[in-house]
């Protein structure tokens, strides 16, 4: 099952993601930018986004834990979230993954395309590069 992520789902959201600043979450609630997929009465995964640009819809994290994969909760959470913005009258979402990553495979099953990508060589904040990948919903 997949619904809005809510406050008495903080401890839950932090264990499966680590880099979101804890000063964001009640925002994330609060704004309902952020789902959770359950099952078993436990969250097995979770997506967040923001808006790009102020007006595209932009998946920042999804993640399904490791012993859950391959089960279509990641799918899940990708097409409630498609679902509901499309609801809100937008006409594309986008994301991102490094290009070393597997997880542009799942995406590009879900129908999204690459559009283009950029490198971060700052000292400190290197990475591969970053594929942003688009579609029209």
């Amino acid at each position: 099952m997949v619904r809005y992520v809510e406050n008495r789902d903080k401890e839950a959201w932090y264990r499966l993601d680590h880099d979101f600043p804890e000063t964001s979450f009640d925002e994330k609630v609060r704004n309902r930018e952020g789902y959770v997929c359950t099952a078993g009465g436990k969250i097995v995964g979770i997506l967040r986004y923001n808006l790009f640009w102020d007006s595209i819809p932009f998946c920042n994290m999804l993640y399904v834990e490791k012993e859950n994969r391959g089960r279509g909760y990641g799918k899940q959470l990708m097409e409630r979230w498609e679902k509901d913005m499309k609801s809100n009258g937008c006409g594309m979402v986008m994301t991102s993954t490094q290009v070393n990553e597997d997880a542009q495979n799942f995406y590009r099953k879900l129908g999204f395309k690459e559009a283009g990508g950029f490198v971060i060589d700052v000292p400190g904040y290197e990475q591969p590069m970053e594929m942003i990948m688009i579609k029209a919903i």
